[in-house]
């Protein structure tokens, strides 16, 4: 069994900044990558940012500096530092992360997703 927990989610205003964790736990032999994606109703999953196990950082073009990804596999954590946070921010962000777990191969897990509302 793996589960992946973030927290961090909530309530911010324009401008503003949070951030996201997310820790993996359970039979975990290992990660090949982790991220985050978000999604609002009616939409499609959309990548925001992941993290390779050697440490290189991949963003999504409407990221633009906003977003910081930061995470260590060997240790099962990713975060996602945003700045700037602007309304259509807006949305639950997932966790995920690409685990190897005993003798299942590589099968990408996500979390249960944290709110992320961005409002005045």
């Amino acid at each position: 069994q793996v589960q992946l927990v973030e927290s961090g989610g909530g309530l911010v205003q324009p401008g503003g900044s949070l951030r996201l964790s997310c820790a993996a736990s359970g039979t975990i032999s290992s990660i090949n990558s982790m991220g985050w994606y978000r999604q609002t109703p009616g939409k499609q999953r959309e990548m925001v940012a992941t993290i390779s196990r050697r440490g290189i950082a991949n963003y999504a073009d409407f990221v633009r500096g906003q977003f910081t990804i930061s995470g260590d596999t060997a240790k099962h954590t990713v975060s996602l530092q945003m700045n700037a946070l602007r309304p259509d921010d807006t949305a639950v962000y997932y966790c995920s992360a690409d685990i190897r777990s005993g003798a299942v191969w590589y099968t990408d897990y996500w979390g249960q997703g944290t709110q992320v509302t961005v409002a005045s």
